[in-house]
């Protein structure tokens, strides 16, 4: 497994740094990939790494990432089927691999999930990212205390379709007020790329 190589971030031999600074201030870890697809050189492992250690250390989180990845592809469907199997009880074959039962999130956990080595981003900060207003909607409809007249009834009917449905918001973290690693609002962000995000700044559906 690679992350079993990745310990140290010098070279064994020569005790040289392995990591170089990146174009936008951080590091990278370049190096020259050999596969069925041919050479791929300069290729930066440095962010794949960090996730798999982080999986490494917390594999209770492998569902709220690959939740994330999905808002920002804009995969409403699978958005809420993962959604949906937070609800659903562990299978027995989880068990038998002798490995200690990996702790399982709420789906209320999952839909408030802030990535800690992806700049603390939200899933509303990911499906704005992503440019996928249908993922926002159904996170302002599962997370938020938006009022009901705020939403098209488009955004019912998909829900109703897909089986999910709104749940009483009452004391619970509405996902609105959740900011990123450099302390913006996913309406902040939205500011900043524009585009299919025209109208929505001010509107009291990305900020609160």
């Amino acid at each position: 497994m690679l992350i079993d190589e990745y310990q140290i971030t010098e070279c064994p031999s020569c005790h040289q740094s392995l990591l170089t600074p990146s174009p936008n201030g951080g590091q990278q870890l370049l190096c020259t990939l050999h596969n069925e697809g041919g050479v791929q050189e300069n290729l930066d492992i440095l962010p794949i790494l960090t996730e798999e250690a982080y999986l490494h250390a917390y594999p209770e989180d492998r569902i709220s990432r690959a939740f994330l990845e999905l808002c920002r592809e804009g995969d409403v469907s699978a958005v809420v089927d993962l959604l949906k199997s937070c609800n659903e009880p562990d299978s027995d074959d989880d068990d038998m691999d002798g490995e200690p039962p990996v702790p399982k999130k709420s789906m209320d956990e999952v839909l408030r999930y802030q990535d800690p080595i992806g700049d603390m981003q939200s899933g509303l900060h990911a499906a704005v990212a992503g440019n996928s207003r249908e993922v926002a909607w159904l996170l302002l409809l599962l997370a938020s205390q938006l009022p009901e007249m705020e939403f098209p009834a488009l955004v019912y009917q998909q829900a109703a379709s897909l089986g999910i449905m709104r749940e009483d918001q009452t004391g619970k973290v509405d996902i609105r007020s959740l900011r990123d690693g450099q302390g913006r609002s996913a309406e902040q962000l939205a500011v900043e790329l524009g585009g299919v995000w025209h109208g929505w700044p001010g509107s009291g559906r990305l900020s609160v």
